[in-house]
């Protein structure tokens, strides 16, 4: 057995402490977006493939016999090629994929499917925005320059801000609630856009939301083709045969 993880979340990172400690064979994979990405347990692969015949011809070449996508619910791109190439290759493929985020009484959220609909659902007088979308998608808002945007990244921006009245914060979360309500006062935050990222990691910025009854504009994942889904470390291992050995 050799597994191929698709990584790149909090998710991830623990997966590769269990192979590890299973001395289950794994490559960790980084599709290489993060300028210091979190050191792992595992042999570290940095970059793209280069598409779906990329990523199949790395899956031959490596011995690859089994691939777990763990990666944030909105790397479509590298999923949707993760299901092409397992299917080319005939090699087993399952997700670890977070739950999404679901309302809770005192929430204020309105869902939109897409970036561009966050975009036009922004109000038309100027507003102060935490802008907690990374920054891949961060060229629309370029739409609505009138607001001032609070945008937190793992990363400095490589070139300038499409928005002209913003400040970015370099943080890595997890984060907690205290500290996200502290944020939102201290720049007197009115709206909030979000992607239904799920995980406990960035959650607290829902919850600090709901606590300073501040609307939030959240957008829906995109669609993934089909694909064996789980959403806990027990159950990837008991799919690679490994339950018994780690007891759980």
């Amino acid at each position: 057995m050799r597994v191929l993880l698709l990584g790149g979340t909090t998710e991830a990172t623990a997966l590769a402490h269990a192979f590890a400690a299973a001395g289950i064979d794994a490559i960790f994979s980084y599709a290489g977006r993060t300028e210091n990405p979190v050191a792992q347990p595992l042999p570290t692969r940095l970059g793209g493939y280069g598409g779906i015949n990329g990523l199949a011809d790395y899956v031959i070449d490596a011995k690859i016999t089994h691939v777990v996508d763990a990666t944030h619910p909105f790397a479509t791109q590298i999923s949707r090629n993760a299901v092409e190439a397992c299917a080319m290759t005939q090699t087993p493929l399952i997700a670890h994929e977070r739950s999404e985020w679901l309302a809770q009484p005192g929430d204020n959220w309105q869902h939109v499917p897409d970036t561009q609909t966050a975009v036009a659902a922004l109000p038309a007088n100027p507003a102060r925005i935490f802008l907690a979308i990374g920054k891949q998608t961060l060229p629309a808002f370029a739409a609505q320059p009138q607001h001032f945007y609070l945008l937190r990244l793992v990363d400095a921006p490589d070139a300038a801000l499409p928005v002209p009245n913003a400040e970015v914060i370099l943080d890595r979360g997890p984060f907690t609630v205290e500290s996200d309500i502290a944020l939102m006062r201290a720049h007197a935050i009115t709206h909030i856009v979000a992607k239904n990222s799920g995980g406990i990691g960035a959650l607290a910025k829902l919850e600090a939301a709901r606590c300073l009854h501040l609307p939030v504009i959240l957008i829906a994942r995109p669609a993934i083709p089909d694909r064996p889904i789980v959403r806990s470390i027990p159950a990837v291992m008991e799919w690679l045969g490994h339950s018994a050995r780690l007891g759980v």
